[in-house]
C-alpha cells in the first residue's frame, strides 16, 4: 500500500491505520518486527499444541498417549499462544487496516480461526467432556476424531491465509 496518498475505505478502519498507534508500528525499525515476532510465536505455540493434541484424537500414537494427560499438557501452551497471537494479530492489523479488510487471505483466516474456536467448543461440550471414558483407548470415539481432524484442518488453513496475505 502506498501510504503517501493516505488510506481509503471505511472511516474507522482509516482511523485505525492513521492513528498514533499505527504510524508508530509503521514507521518504527524495531517495534513492527518485534510484534510480528512475538504474534508468529504466539501462533507457533497456539497450532503446535492443538496439532499434538489433534494427532492423539485422531489416533496417532495413541497408546503412549492418555488424551486426558495431553490435554492438561498442552492447553496451557495452546491458550499462552492464543493470549500471545490475538494481540498481537490487531497490532499487526493497525498498520494496514483499510488494505486487510479487503484482503481474501486475511478474511478467510478469520474465518478459518472462527470455526476453529467453534470447533473447541463443541469438543468440550460433547467427546472432550466424557474424555476420562476414552482417554487411554487406541480409538478415540467418532466425534473426538472428526474434532480433531476439523481442528487439524481448520488450524493449518489459518496458517496457509495468514502466509497468503503478503501475496493478495
Amino acid at each position: 500500500m502506498d501510504h503517501d496518498l493516505g488510506p481509503t475505505g471505511l472511516g474507522w478502519l482509516v482511523a485505525l491505520e492513521t492513528s498514533g498507534l499505527g504510524e508508530s508500528l509503521r514507521q518504527s525499525v524495531w517495534l513492527y518486527p518485534l510484534v510480528e515476532i512475538t504474534h508468529i510465536l504466539g501462533f507457533a505455540l497456539l497450532v503446535g499444541a492443538i496439532l499434538a493434541f489433534d494427532l492423539r484424537l485422531i489416533g496417532v500414537r495413541a497408546p503412549l498417549l492418555p488424551a486426558d494427560a495431553l490435554a492438561r499438557l498442552l492447553l496451557p501452551v495452546a491458550v499462552a499462544g492464543f493470549a500471545l497471537a490475538i494481540p498481537t494479530g490487531l497490532l499487526l492489523f493497525t498498520t494496514e487496516a483499510t488494505a486487510l479488510a479487503g484482503n481474501p487471505a486475511f478474511l478467510a483466516k478469520l474465518a478459518l480461526i472462527g470455526l476453529a474456536l467453534l470447533n473447541i467448543l463443541a469438543f468440550h461440550r460433547l467427546a472432550g467432556r466424557r474424555m476420562a471414558d476414552w482417554s487411554l483407548s487406541d480409538r478415540p470415539p467418532p466425534g473426538a476424531r472428526f474434532a480433531g481432524a476439523a481442528s487439524l484442518t481448520l488450524w493449518v488453513g489459518a496458517l496457509a491465509c495468514g502466509r497468503l496475505i503478503a501475496y493478495l
